[in-house]
């Protein structure tokens, strides 16, 4: 083992779930830091973004518990920084439980939540995607869905969907196909990587012809303040998808205790 090998493995490793801004923001940071970083991210897309923003080593692909797991194992992982999507309930889930089986440290970072206080006549909130759809059951006009493709297949419960419904989703192969398989292809199907100015989304919305937008509850990092701006200028109806109820540290509060860690190895 030469000298770098060892300094190398007497360095805290950390790995980062990332594919948010967030999860960016972090990786820049840490990187600046005696640590050896991993960021993990879900697609190739993420991977280009990640690329674009340090210096750490980046692993694209979807990883299941099990997998995450061994990946902790192999890389002797010291910190685990989970800044995922706040509706990545699932992926949260089995980087929290493969932490705790291998009695790893855990942070969740969170994504502030500008929003909470909006309310008007203009605006629903529902808890879930279900529930949304369930209430646009009972509409009529056009819709356009900003919620991403993982549950778009939900939206074909709507009647005469492939007539109301224009799915945005990430301009990626996979997204594309995927919709495309459910029935949202031309003008129904419009595949664009944000962020969206308040301007693109008001384009949108008359492109659509839509009465309503449905959106979660992303927070500035997701462009929600945008799509709210647009609605209201607009006058379409927002049906929000509320945000998990989350404990966590800030991304100010995540690299703050990194730095703190790396005395702990020096």
């Amino acid at each position: 083992m030469d000298k770098n090998d060892k300094e190398e493995l007497e360095m805290c490793r950390i790995l980062i779930f990332s594919g948010t801004t967030e999860g960016n923001q972090i990786a820049k940071a840490v990187c600046r830091l005696p640590a050896k970083v991993y960021v993990s991210v879900a697609t190739e897309y993420g991977k280009v973004c990640a690329e674009e923003q340090s210096e750490a080593e980046i692993i694209a692909g979807r990883m299941d518990r099990e997998e995450i797991q061994e990946f902790l194992n192999l890389y002797k992982i010291d910190i685990v920084i989970d800044a995922t999507h706040p509706f990545a309930r699932v992926v949260t889930e089995n980087i929290q439980k493969a932490c705790e089986n291998g009695k790893i440290k855990y942070i969740r970072c969170v994504r502030e939540a500008e929003n909470e206080a909006f309310e008007n006549e203009n605006c629903v909130w529902a808890e879930n995607v279900d529930k949304a759809v369930s209430y646009l059951q009972e509409t009529k006009g056009n819709i356009l869905i900003t919620t991403g493709g993982k549950e778009l297949q939900k939206y074909t419960q709507l009647k005469d969907y492939q007539d109301r419904c224009y799915a945005r989703v990430l301009s990626t192969k996979n997204s594309m196909t995927d919709a495309a398989k459910l029935g949202f292809e031309g003008r129904h199907l419009i595949a664009m990587q944000g962020p969206f100015s308040t301007e693109m989304n008001i384009a949108l919305l008359h492109y659509t012809e839509a009465a309503y937008l449905v959106t979660k509850e992303s927070g500035k990092a997701g462009g929600f303040d945008e799509k709210i701006e647009a609605a209201q200028k607009t006058g379409t109806k927002l049906v929000i998808i509320q945000r998990p109820i989350e404990n966590g540290l800030s991304v100010e509060q995540t690299i703050s205790y990194c730095m703190e860690k790396m005395y702990s190895f020096s």
